[in-house]
């Protein structure tokens, strides 16, 4: 595990909810707000993890484990961040179904599909319902992690890219309906390395895995939470409804062979 305590900083007075932050892009995401001063809330379906990240990030870091498609959970999460703290200024929705076996069409399983859609696109849904009303009140901000699989796919991989795809329409969707006082965007990473330090040393990347790149270089999750904290401060102020591809330059490069 990253070991980020040395990157703490005083309270600012605002408080993040992120979800699926018990490790990769939602941990990176938690922290990098923490060292800007915010109080994160991290929420995860691994208990285990979620409370060892919290720990290890500090006190301005705090666990509530949550499946965000089970809408009495998001209930009982967003009140214990009520409770414990009286306000909530921003949403990052990271938590997904990354679906890394995929399977054919013809033995995608319904039930399967119903999960990665109720995770992927129904979890954002019902965090922006129940933390809207405590997000106009200190006209916070949304952000929601997509993909770049949204628009482009490899084989077998309907129900991850149907999701991310759903999850841009639901971005532009809340920011019309939640404005002027909430903004939303959407964040969608390419390739980031969302390894642990000690596997990345162990396994490390390839030349060329970098070098197909147009930036140079595979993206780290702090790439990631960099643009995540900007578009939750106020210099994006002017910014909602957006997707904010976060790739290296790879959807914009062509590829022949």
């Amino acid at each position: 595990m990253i070991d980020w305590s040395s990157q703490r900083a005083s309270h600012n007075g605002r408080v993040a909810l992120v979800t699926g932050a018990a490790r990769g892009i939602g941990m990176g995401i938690a922290a990098w707000l923490i060292s800007e001063g915010w109080q994160v809330v991290l929420t995860d379906v691994d208990r285990s993890r979620g409370f060892k990240v919290a720990k290890a990030l500090g006190e301005n870091a705090w666990f509530v484990t949550m499946d965000v498609a089970d809408e009495k959970q998001v209930i009982n999460g967003v009140a214990q961040v009520l409770g414990q703290f009286g306000r909530l200024d921003a949403l990052v929705c990271n938590a997904a179904i990354a679906d890394p076996h995929n399977t054919t069409l013809e033995s995608l399983e319904l039930a399967h599909w119903n999960r990665v859609l109720a995770v992927n696109l129904g979890g954002p849904m019902l965090l922006a319902k129940h933390c809207a009303p405590y997000l106009r009140a200190h006209c916070g901000a949304i952000v929601n992690l997509a993909s770049t699989r949204a628009g482009q796919s490899e084989p077998d991989t309907e129900a991850y890219a149907a999701s991310k795809g759903g999850l841009l329409a639901l971005t532009h969707a809340l920011a019309i309906s939640l404005g002027p006082e909430i903004r939303v965007n959407a964040v969608s990473p390419g390739w980031i390395d969302v390894r642990d330090p000690s596997q990345r040393r162990a396994e490390p990347l390839t030349e060329a895995d970098h070098a197909q790149h147009p930036a140079g270089r595979v993206g780290t999750v702090e790439d990631v939470a960099a643009m995540v904290a900007w578009l939750l401060s106020k210099n994006a102020g002017f910014v909602t409804g957006q997707e904010f591809v976060v790739d290296g330059g790879m959807t914009k490069k062509m590829i022949y062979t």
